[in-house]
């Protein structure tokens, strides 16, 4: 069972690596103006059925934040060490809306109503994107306009390389001109044609409109002092090397630190400063919000505290007086929590399940201590659980590598991954299987079937055949060994004894990876286990080349969420190219595929289909169950927190105690 140690891991890793997915072509930007889009009618919001039970007006609600990951940034232009969920869905959102806001009831699709801006027009073949800004304002009285959004996209040009989302030929390599024609219009004119569907789900979504107050590059100046906001974006030009060379370019690489600096990272020095975490909630510019909420009390370890925004001009303001956000750094000191009542909405620890799931999304009996006061309700992310395979490991005598690309052998190896069994029997049935790249829960219009099914159903016996008609001498329960090279494609005796290293995050983690440990010895694989903390194993499982290249098999414990891009196009995690394709797995047919995604309308998602049909066949990582991402805890009489966001936002804005 995941326990929330596993959770945090999850939050964390997401600082380091990044997502993809996206919204409409013309045909479809009719229905995601209605609310739904690819997810269908599911993603519409629910009519009928039992009337909301009436709302009592004010009340706090304590939210848990996952053990040892408390938010440590409020600046929404954050370098790859602060790029997390909890910094992003979990606190800058409440008080700085992005662009484009992801997740509508329940399903990981734009939400109009909650934008900030209607949904994009394309023309020109799809190289040209118009942005029309709706009318909201911050809380300084200043309009929500497109010089907000120019700022932004001007700092992006400068700043590229400091920014988490950054991926060499999107945003902005892919921008050729932006022009604000009016105070409410934005025009991005691209390099190329590129999918809408990707583009605004994953590019336009990571856009964050800034307030005219924080374009100073010193504190004390008026707003507006520096001219990051109002310069045209081709007056903001670089260097051949990158460095700023016109004036604006070089005001807003100033604004860029000044305003790192005041969150606490100095970029000219890669220097991070928890001194300034304490001044979030007394800074003027962080009291500059458009989104419902603004900080009224921050500490270091992560304990913050939220009021209503009350120049908020959105459409769902907050009921409650006020949210907290309550650290913790253990799941025990989190359950005692909520066995006293103290947290609102919290997590059921992997240790406290006393029973199992009535079905991966039906919650079983709650924890008897906490029954009364609580209801249970899984939450599963937007995302795909895997670990890699080093295709580039000079380990097991130098074959490793060599071994993991046969494909017969990865058939055998994920053959002898019983999915289904781990999530019954570690999961507690809060589960649910990864057979793809594109996730199958919550339920969507992407996935295929095959995603959908098992092209490599649990068979031990077909694994000991597929080795056995490749040449291996198989020794169940021993070390199985390569007979005949030919057929092997590696030296006769090579072994196949191979190391993994797993994160050491409770009992669930090591349950798993033993299950998994005797399985594969059923066909003679010996896989050597090593639990390591989560940094450890994020740090080993770099790609690599050369004699030096030994790793084999790393499990972070997560494989991929797709958030905060939510298109699940593949080009971050298994482009060949792509920085987080650790295992260093290499395919023309997968590349070539996942551009034509990216880069050509696909209105019948038939390239997305193509793409993770053949990537579920082709095995380039070992897809394994994913858990759910937390077993949430609702106190009985709090409402609108379900559903929740598969792309982990929280909006307690839409919270209210009711009688």
């Amino acid at each position: 069972m995941t326990s929330q140690t596993d959770i945090g891991a999850a939050l964390r890793r997401r600082s380091r690596r990044r997502a993809s997915l996206a919204v409409s072509t013309a045909a479809l930007l009719a229905s995601l103006a209605a609310g739904t889009g690819w997810a269908g009618a599911a993603a519409t919001r629910p009519a009928g059925g039992p009337q909301p039970a009436a709302r009592l007006p004010g009340g706090t609600a304590t939210f848990a934040e996952a053990v040892g990951t408390p938010p440590d940034y409020i600046f929404p232009f954050e370098g790859s060490a602060f790029y997390s969920q909890n910094n992003t869905a979990q606190f800058q959102y409440l008080m700085f809306r992005p662009l484009y806001w992801f997740g509508a009831a329940g399903q990981p699709v734009l939400d109009p109503s909650l934008s900030l801006a209607s949904p994009p027009a394309y023309s020109g073949g799809d190289t040209r994107v118009t942005i029309e800004l709706r009318h909201e304002a911050w809380s300084d009285g200043e309009p929500v306009q497109a010089a907000d959004v120019m700022f932004w996209l001007n700092m992006l040009k400068v700043e590229k390389q400091n920014w988490g989302g950054y991926v060499p030929g999107a945003m902005p390599d892919d921008i050729q001109s932006v022009r604000a024609p009016d105070a409410s219009t934005v025009v991005i004119t691209l390099t190329g044609r590129v999918n809408p569907e990707w583009f605004t789900s994953d590019e336009l979504s990571q856009i964050t409109p800034l307030p005219l107050a924080w374009d100073i590059s010193a504190t004390g100046q008026p707003k507006g002092t520096a001219s990051c906001a109002s310069a045209a974006y081709s007056s903001v030009t670089l260097t051949s090397k990158g460095s700023p060379a016109s004036a604006a370019a070089k005001s807003c690489a100033e604004v860029f630190t000044h305003l790192s600096e005041q969150a606490g990272y100095d970029p000219v020095a890669a220097k991070e400063s928890s001194a300034a975490l304490a001044t979030y909630a007394t800074n003027p510019l962080w009291q500059v919000v458009d989104g419902p909420w603004h900080l009224v009390s921050f500490t270091a370890d992560g304990l913050a505290v939220f009021r209503p925004n009350p120049r908020y001009t959105g459409p769902v303001k907050p009921t409650l007086t006020k949210f907290v956000e309550q650290p913790f750094t253990s799941a025990k000191a989190e359950f005692q929590a909520l066995v006293a009542g103290k947290v609102t909405v919290g997590y059921l620890p992997a240790q406290d399940v006393t029973s199992p799931a009535r079905s991966a999304q039906v919650a079983g009996p709650n924890n008897p201590r906490l029954a009364a006061r609580y209801k249970l309700v899984p939450l599963y992310s937007w995302g795909i659980n895997y670990f890699p395979y080093n295709f580039n490991s000079k380990a097991d005598g130098g074959y490793a590598g060599s071994i993991f690309s046969q494909l017969y052998f990865r058939q055998a190896f994920q053959s002898l991954v019983d999915q289904s069994g781990i999530i019954k029997s570690v999961d507690d049935g809060y589960g649910v299987p990864t057979y793809g790249p594109v996730p199958v829960v919550p339920a969507n219009q992407l996935a295929t079937s095959t995603v959908k099914k098992n092209p490599y159903p649990y068979d031990p016996a077909k694994a000991v055949r597929l080795l056995r008609a490749h040449g291996w001498n198989v020794v169940p329960g021993g070390i199985t060994t390569c007979a005949n090279a030919k057929e092997c494609h590696v030296p006769a005796g090579t072994p196949l004894a191979f190391a993994m290293e797993y994160v050491d995050s409770g009992p669930g983690a090591a349950r798993e990876a033993q299950t998994e440990q005797r399985a594969w010895s059923l066909a003679g694989i010996r896989v050597n286990l090593t639990a390591a903390s989560f940094d450890t194993v994020l740090g080993d499982a770099t790609a690599c080349s050369g004699s030096s290249c030994t790793w084999e098999l790393e499990d972070w414990g997560e494989g991929w969420t797709y958030a905060p891009d939510y298109y699940p196009t593949g080009e971050e995690t298994f482009l060949s190219s792509a920085t987080s394709n650790v295992g260093s797995y290499l395919s023309a047919r997968n590349d070539q595929l996942i551009r034509s995604t990216v880069f050509s309308p696909d209105p019948k998602h038939t390239t997305l289909a193509n793409w993770q049909n053949y990537l579920a066949v082709q095995l380039p990582v070992v897809w394994q169950p994913s858990a759910a991402y937390s077993l949430t805890e609702v106190q009985q009489h709090l409402a609108g927190v379900v559903p929740q966001s598969p792309l982990l936002t929280i909006t307690p804005e839409s919270w209210y105690f009711s009688g």
